[in-house]
């Protein structure tokens, strides 16, 4: 049997890009810097702002504040891949960063105080018109998971079935316990700040393409998103690629806890995928009970109880994560993650998360000026 027929009876593997935003701060102080226009020009004469015609992902981009930029992976399929891929755009963006004199930071929020200079863009522009001091303050660093999909229908399908799932992704990529200048007390403070925007959040089940698209119409129909792109979802169908993007993890400090989360994310939508074909139903748990497992992960990252999103009551992080790697286990068997995200589970429980480092370092400094330049070079 030849390699091409023997993978044929094998399940197709989907796809899993990531986009990462960054924090751009003061090599020497550690303070956010607004030179994004700056990094982006170094960016452009090095040619790594722009993908090729007819390539997806692999480029430094913009982001709404001029203390920040994106970088996204092109889709792979093998974890390894993805590794790599996201340490060069990170490497890539570093050297952008070091020749306008700055570093790049990988934190949920920043730690020291900031005033945020939104981006020179018609579109942010007007967000900040429109929503004030939400616009104002809003410097928060994502880590979105794009997991390639064959149909709206079969986004949407996996959408309603993942759900539920979703603040454990939270829980293991919590990376911004400090807010301007202070221990904010949340592991994840960033899945806080999100939370003013009147769109983000948890979705509804809507059990077909037509009433995603219908719901979302209605959203911007109100005239209060400006736009389509500005339903900033816990996860939802991306208006640009055919995948499902996964949005409420923090940008992780170490590039292997995003490569985790990219792991999870696919083996869940794939997991919620074969569920929605066979006709399984979704839990129709309500909005209200997912903010509040929403909360409950930002809050205590894994170092206390998680919602167990099959009874929605506490149990130890550790119990349900293991539920969650139970739920997806089929799926990480057939893409051969499982040891991989097996092995970063097991890491972010005995080394902590990102907030757990960020944490450490600041003891450690005694100062959290000196603290985020170590958190900087670590990045």
């Amino acid at each position: 049997m030849s390699a091409d027929s023997s993978s044929s009876t094998h399940h197709r593997v989907r796809t899993v890009g990531v986009e990462e935003e960054l924090l751009l701060v003061d090599a020497g102080t550690g303070a956010p810097r607004s030179v994004a226009s700056e990094v982006l020009r170094v960016a452009r004469r090095h040619g790594d702002t722009e993908t090729g015609a007819g390539e997806v992902g692999g480029s430094v981009g913009p982001e709404m504040q001029e203390q920040q930029v994106e970088t996204d992976t092109p889709p792979a399929e093998y974890l390894g891949l993805l590794e790599l891929d996201l340490r060069r755009w990170r490497d890539k963006a570093r050297a952008a960063a070091k020749e306008a004199g700055a570093m790049i930071l990988a934190s949920g929020t920043t730690p020291l105080p900031v005033r945020p200079q939104t981006f020179d863009d018609e579109r942010y522009a007007a967000i900040t018109a429109k929503f004030g001091l939400t616009a104002n303050e809003q410097l928060t660093c994502g880590c979105h998971v794009h997991v390639s999909v064959d149909s709206d229908d079969e986004a949407v399908g996996a959408l309603d079935r993942i759900r539920t799932w979703l603040p454990v992704l939270l829980a293991v990529s919590a990376n911004s316990p400090f807010w301007q200048g202070g221990d904010s007390g949340y592991e994840s403070y960033r899945s806080q700040a999100m939370t003013r925007w009147p769109t983000n959040g948890p979705t509804e089940t809507f059990g077909s393409a037509q009433a995603y698209a219908d719901h979302l119409r209605l959203l911007v129909d109100t005239g209060v998103p400006l736009d389509e792109g500005m339903a900033y979802f816990d996860a939802r169908p991306s208006r640009h690629y055919p995948t499902l993007e996964v949005r409420v993890a923090d940008v992780c400090l170490d590039p292997r806890d995003a490569v985790l989360v990219a792991g999870l994310a696919r083996a869940l939508v794939e997991t919620g995928a074969r569920e929605w074909a066979q006709g399984l139903p979704a839990d129709p748990v309500s909005v209200a009970v997912l903010r509040l497992a929403m909360w409950q992960a930002g809050r205590h990252g894994t170092n206390g109880d998680l919602l167990d999103p099959r009874t929605h009551r506490p149990r130890p992080a550790r119990e349900v994560v293991d539920r969650l790697l139970e739920h997806i286990g089929p799926a990480l068997r057939d893409t051969g993650d499982l040891a991989r995200v097996e092995q970063g589970i097991d890491r972010v429980f005995a080394r902590g998360t990102g907030s757990s480092t960020q944490r450490r370092i600041h003891s450690e400094e005694g100062r959290l000026d000196r603290a985020v330049v170590r958190l900087a070079e670590l990045t």
